[in-house]
């Protein structure tokens, strides 16, 4: 990518926008214009295709999954340099029309001069409820993960899914984790899930996680209810799942927290990892 050859590295942003529309009326036009990305992946966009296109502006390639059901989900990806192939869906025809994961594949040249092949995915994981279809439909999404994972780490050089994956994976990633154990977000059963895409069966890595350390946080979504800014009571849920390879080439990882609640554009903070391939 051209614009990541010249800075000696590749930016790549993720964001639950929690709506695009309300995102920019809400300022997220002056986080985005200095911050030099070069993928920026959205999730709950919930905006037609033509709005996207609008707001987002000239100087950007846009793949837009829109969400049948409208002002629902909706994932992107907007690139600086045009994808050389893209595709729509997880490959499980129950969600094709969920507007909740879209590929791309960029070709890209390492620090050597090598050319390689990544793939990036923005994803927007169900946030669920127990006992509820809504669970049901998470669990069947996460089997699909559980399955494309590996089609991915065999498909490109580098693998990349981000997105809002909606489960926090362990106790660091919850300040009260404790209340949630029986909540949708932090059940066993959806933390296993993560165990294996982590552990040696899927063998991908949580790049944030590998960079911060083992800290609390540093969370990516708080509750519009009560001060839970304000205490730093969040949530870890966005994430950059990457390929061994690829993880080994992030070098910073940074979570754009606005500096007070009424200057966020969303309830998710960005995500910004840099990589130098």
């Amino acid at each position: 990518m051209s614009s990541a050859l010249e800075k000696d590295y590749l930016r790549i942003a993720s964001v639950n926008v929690n709506g695009l529309r309300a995102a920019y009326k809400n300022g997220m036009a002056a986080w985005l214009e200095p911050r030099e990305v070069d993928i920026l992946c959205l999730q709950e966009v919930r905006a037609p295709d033509a709005i996207v296109h609008q707001l987002l502006g000239d100087g950007w390639f846009i793949l837009h999954a829109e969400a049948e059901a409208k002002g629902r989900a909706g994932v992107a990806i907007a690139s600086r340099q045009e994808p050389v192939f893209t595709r729509n869906g997880i490959g499980d025809d129950y969600f094709a029309t969920a507007g909740r994961w879209v590929e791309a594949d960029f070709s890209v040249r390492t620090a050597s001069g090598t050319p390689a092949q990544l793939t990036v995915a923005s994803a927007y994981v169900h946030s669920g409820e127990v006992g509820t279809p809504k669970q049901d439909d998470k669990f069947r999404f996460l089997d699909v993960m559980s399955t494309r994972l590996p089609e991915l780490a065999k498909h490109s050089d580098h693998a990349l899914v981000v997105g809002d994956l909606n489960v926090g994976h362990t106790e660091l990633d919850i300040k009260n984790w404790k209340g949630n154990v029986k909540k949708a977000g932090f059940l066993p059963e959806e933390r296993a899930y993560f165990d294996r895409f982590f552990g040696e069966e899927i063998g991908w890595k949580d790049v944030h996680r590998g960079l911060a350390g083992n800290v609390n946080g540093p969370y990516t979504w708080w509750s519009q209810r009560g001060k839970a800014f304000d205490t730093d009571t969040g949530w870890r849920i966005d994430y950059h799942m990457a390929t061994p390879g690829l993880a080994a080439a992030a070098v910073s990882a940074v979570v754009d927290r606005a500096p007070s609640w009424d200057t966020r554009f969303s309830d998710h903070a960005p995500l910004v990892v840099d990589y130098q391939l």
